[in-house]
């Protein structure tokens, strides 16, 4: 748990927001769960939706998945062992959607011009929600943007206080710097304030839903949130600008089906944003890259 010096609810909720961040940001979670969203596997038809994971990767995830609550393991008979969504999971599936709904508007998309020989877009639903997670549960980056979003424009000095108690102010800097290259955060140079960029505030639903998920409450109650929940008008920030190297995930093969686009409805159902389960396609783990905003 990362120590802030938010007011008690606040960091409470925070807490969990974090927490339930390190359950699914994992590279490959997500992709894990919604393989087993449609019906449950067993582990070679999910071994064959994936196959650039090894059994030395991928039974350590279905086995911490399956400790946090997400996967249910059942055991059908001798060497009959399948793996899918149990509730906490399916409850899982909504946010997920709102997450790819973000990275769908703010996320740059690797060629989106250039499909490949079948038809099939280059980036995806679940590239999108593994992508944007990845952005938000970066180091303190959560917990810098909970501050910004309750306190407004604040020095360096008054976010390092809020999110990084523990550290010296020299520590909020870096952090800061990846949140303006990221374009989640706005500033007009290190020593004035920093804001919330316009992706950065479009992040409301996201922590909403993330915030319910967390403490067991239905998605209908996430507008009431003490610090996402304020009313603010739709941004008008230009999308896709990040300039980062390559994706985690490189373009499908030319014979992969084309993927389902996303939706920005919470209201997940079977068959809609992930109806691809049971046909994934084979994606080989690109070279990760020096830099950018897909760490």
């Amino acid at each position: 748990m990362i120590p802030t010096g938010l007011p008690r609810t606040v960091h409470a909720d925070l807490s969990r927001v974090i927490e339930s961040l390190g359950m699914i940001t994992p590279r490959w979670n997500v992709q894990i769960l919604t393989t087993v969203a449609e019906r449950p596997l067993r582990y070679t038809e999910i071994k064959v939706r994936m196959p650039w994971l090894q059994d030395g990767q991928l039974h350590p995830k279905l086995r911490r998945l399956t400790a946090a609550g997400l996967v249910e393991r059942t055991e059908h008979g001798t060497r009959h062992v399948s793996y899918g969504l149990a509730a906490r999971g399916a409850e899982l599936m909504p946010v997920l959607t709102v997450i790819a709904a973000w990275g769908g508007t703010h996320l740059e998309k690797p060629a989106p011009h250039q499909p490949d020989a079948a038809g099939a877009p280059t980036a995806t639903a679940v590239q999108d929600i593994e992508d944007s997670l990845v952005l938000i549960a970066y180091r303190h980056a959560t917990p810098i943007l909970w501050s910004l979003q309750a306190r407004g424009p604040s020095s360096a000095k008054a976010v390092a206080a809020d999110a990084m108690p523990g550290h010296g102010l020299s520590a909020v800097y870096p952090r800061l710097r990846q949140l303006v290259e990221d374009r989640l955060v706005d500033t007009d140079g290190e020593e004035a304030d920093y804001r919330l960029a316009p992706p950065g505030r479009d992040l409301a639903p996201v922590y909403r839903a993330l915030s319910a998920w967390a403490a067991g409450r239905p998605l209908a109650a996430a507008a009431a949130h003490s610090v996402w929940g304020r009313p603010s008008a739709p941004s008008q920030s230009v999308t896709g600008m990040w300039a980062s190297a390559s994706s985690r995930l490189p373009a499908p093969a030319a014979n992969t089906p084309p993927a389902v686009q996303t939706t920005p409805s919470a209201q997940w159902r079977a068959g809609e944003l992930f109806s691809h389960q049971g046909r994934i396609p084979a994606r080989m783990p690109a070279v990760a890259s020096a830099g950018g905003h897909r760490r």
